[in-house]
C-alpha cells in the first residue's frame, strides 16, 4: 500500500478515492489529497509527470507517523479533554467557560463600540487583536471582513441585498454542476466535503455538506483564474461555526442543524459565502496555477527562520527537509489542519484585525509555530522523524494561552523584520 519514492514521497492514503490511484508498470501511488489539486482532471500521463513533479509537496504521515502521533499526544501531561470546537475561544485549556471579571469588561466595551450609529473600524481592531468574546463576534467578523458597513442604518439593507445576491447565484449556477466542462470541479468538491473535520460530527451532517458544495462550487465558477483547489473547503468551516453561533447558545460541535429554521440557515450560508470570498480576495494567488502565493511565502520563511532560529535551520537543512514539504499545507490551508478549530477561529480574530493578517501576518505566525517546536525538531535525528513530527504536531490541547503566545511571539517577529525585510534575507 505504501509505496516509496526517494526521500520525499510519505503518503497519507486516508480518504483517498481509488479514482485517484495512479499507476505506472507494476508500482502504483495514490494521490496525497492537497497537494496535486489539479491531477483529477489530467490525462492520466500528466497526472504521472504531476506526481514526480509536485513529490516535494506530498510529505504527509504515513502509518508509522500515525503511530508515533499517538504516542507523542499520549505522552503529553494529562490536561481536561477540550472539545474540538467548544465554546469555541471562550473556553480555555484548562476548562473552565465562565466568564470572568475582565472578559465581562471586554465585552461591555465590544458593545459600545458596536452600539454607535458609525462603528470605529479602528478601535474594533484594536480590541479583537486580543479575541472577540463569542457573543459579539458574528457581527464583529462581519464588519472586520468588509461584509457590512460601518453604518448602523444601512446593514440590514446590505444584508438582505448581499444574500438575495449570493441565492440568485445559486438558482443562475448550481444546476450547471452536471455540465460537463464543470463535472471535474464539482466531482473534487463532492470528494472533499465529506473529508472537512471529520472529527467533528456538525460537519458530517448531509445538510451542512449541501451548504458546502454550494458555497465552493459558486466560489469556484465564479473565480475562473483559480478555480476549486483542495485546501479551499477548510476556509468555510471558521465561518460557518461563526454564524451558526448567531442563532444558538448551545455547543455547536453536536448540533443538529435541522432545528434552525430555514431562514436561519439560508442566512448562515449567504454570509459564510461572501465572508469567505473576502478572506480569498486578498490571498487568490495562494490558489491560482502553480499556486505561486504559496511558494513565495515558503521561500519566505524559510529565509525567515534562516535568521531567526539558525540552528533549526541547518538542523533541517543537515536532513534534507525541505521547507515546501511542511509548510506548504501551512500556507494552502492557513494552519487549519495544524491546530484544533477552537483554536483557528482564535487565530482568525487576530487576522482579521491585522492589516493583511492572512496573506502577510500570516507568514510570521508560520514562524513562530515552527520556532515553538524548537526542542521537538532537533530531538529528530533522521528526515523521516522530522517529518512525521513536523506534519502531526502535538496541538490537540492548545486553547487560548497557547494561541496567545503564538500570536505574541509572531507579533514580536513583525515587529522586528517586517519593515526591513532584507534583515531576513541573506
Amino acid at each position: 500500500k505504501h509505496q516509496t519514492l526517494g526521500r520525499a514521497a510519505y503518503v497519507s492514503h486516508s480518504d483517498v478515492d481509488v479514482e485517484n490511484k495512479l499507476t505506472v508498470g507494476s508500482a502504483s501511488w495514490e494521490r496525497p489529497p492537497y497537494c496535486l489539486e489539479r491531477c483529477v482532471s489530467m490525462s492520466l500521463c500528466t497526472r504521472v509527470l504531476c506526481v514526480f513533479h509536485h513529490l516535494s509537496f506530498c510529505a504527509c504521515a504515513d502509518v508509522a507517523g500515525d503511530r508515533a502521533w499517538l504516542h507523542r499526544q499520549q505522552s503529553l501531561p494529562h490536561r481536561p479533554t477540550i472539545p474540538m470546537v467548544a465554546r469555541i475561544a471562550d473556553q480555555n485549556t484548562s476548562g473552565t467557560p465562565a466568564m470572568t471579571e475582565r472578559e465581562a469588561s471586554r465585552l461591555d466595551k465590544f458593545k459600545q463600540v458596536l452600539a454607535g450609529p458609525n462603528t470605529d473600524l479602528e478601535e474594533l481592531r484594536k480590541l479583537s487583536w486580543s479575541g472577540i468574546p463569542r457573543q459579539v463576534r458574528p457581527i464583529t467578523w462581519k464588519l472586520l471582513s468588509g461584509y457590512l458597513p460601518a453604518n448602523t442604518e444601512r446593514r440590514e439593507s446590505t444584508l438582505q441585498r448581499k444574500r438575495q445576491e449570493y441565492f440568485g447565484f445559486i438558482e443562475q449556477y448550481y444546476d450547471s454542476r452536471n455540465d460537463e466542462h464543470h463535472q471535474d470541479t464539482y466531482r473534487q468538491i463532492h470528494i472533499d466535503i465529506p473529508r472537512t473535520n471529520p472529527l467533528i460530527p456538525l460537519f458530517q451532517q448531509a445538510s451542512v455538506q449541501e451548504i458546502f458544495e454550494r458555497i465552493l462550487f459558486i466560489w469556484a465558477i465564479r473565480h475562473p483564474a483559480s478555480g476549486y483547489v483542495q485546501g479551499i473547503n477548510d476556509l468555510v468551516t471558521p465561518f460557518f461555526v461563526v454564524y451558526v453561533f448567531e442563532y444558538i447558545e448551545e455547543e455547536v460541535e453536536n448540533f443538529d442543524v435541522s432545528s434552525l429554521q430555514e431562514e436561519a440557515l439560508r442566512n448562515i450560508e449567504a454570509d459564510s459565502f461572501w465572508c469567505m470570498s473576502k478572506l480569498l480576495d486578498g490571498i487568490q494567488d495562494n490558489y491560482t496555477f502553480a499556486q505561486p502565493g504559496i511558494q513565495r511565502k515558503v521561500k519566505a520563511l524559510e529565509e525567515l527562520v534562516s535568521r531567526i532560529d539558525e540552528t533549526v535551520h541547518r538542523h533541517m537543512q543537515q536532513y534534507e527537509v525541505e521547507y515546501l514539504q511542511f509548510a506548504f499545507r501551512w500556507m494552502n490551508n492557513l494552519l487549519m489542519r495544524e491546530l484544533p478549530l477552537r483554536c483557528t477561529i482564535r487565530l482568525w480574530d487576530t487576522y482579521q484585525a491585522e492589516p493583511e493578517g492572512f496573506s502577510h501576518f500570516h507568514l510570521y505566525v508560520c514562524a513562530a509555530f515552527l520556532v515553538r517546536w524548537r526542542k521537538e525538531i532537533l530531538e529528530e535525528r533522521d528526515f523521516q522523524g522530522l517529518m512525521i513530527l513536523l506534519q502531526n504536531l502535538p496541538t490537540m490541547h492548545w486553547g487560548n494561552e497557547e494561541v496567545s503566545v503564538l500570536l505574541a511571539e509572531a507579533y514580536r517577529l513583525k515587529f522586528a523584520f517586517a519593515d526591513a525585510p532584507n534583515h531576513y534575507k541573506r
